[in-house]
């Protein structure tokens, strides 16, 4: 059975930075992609990021872009969202979700199969 389980959010202030992990068990991490989404009240799931298998490709969506950063660690079956320049509007339910298929990713949460249950970001003043 795979297991996403987040770690990491809280409250930040405006300019902050908070870094998230997620930790992955049930099959071989090295060989699965992986994804943060995150949800804000009243708003669908939207797409942060991604990442390859092996860590050498990653994708952003463009309001996370340059401040934002995911990687991965493979030894530790765990993958982060590094998280700069926080704003209010980053405020949200942050997920790691990971795809069935062997090293795909991509920016649609149809994609994805597996979802952890979410951290709780905060950023206000």
């Amino acid at each position: 059975q795979v297991q996403l389980i987040e770690s990491g959010g809280g409250l930040a202030q405006p300019g902050g930075s908070l870094r998230l992990s997620c930790a992955v068990s049930g099959r071989p991490f090295s060989l699965y992609g992986m994804g943060w989404f995150r949800q804000a009240p009243g708003k669908e799931r939207e797409f942060v990021a991604a990442i390859s298998a092996s860590g050498s490709s990653t994708i952003y969506a463009d309001s996370v872009k340059g401040r934002f950063t995911i990687s991965r660690d493979n030894a530790k079956n765990t993958v982060y969202l590094r998280m700069n320049s926080l704003k209010p509007e980053d405020t949200a339910v942050y997920y790691c979700a990971t795809p069935l298929g062997l090293d795909h990713y991509s920016d649609n949460r149809r994609d994805y199969d597996y979802w952890g249950r979410g951290t709780q970001v905060t950023v206000s003043s």
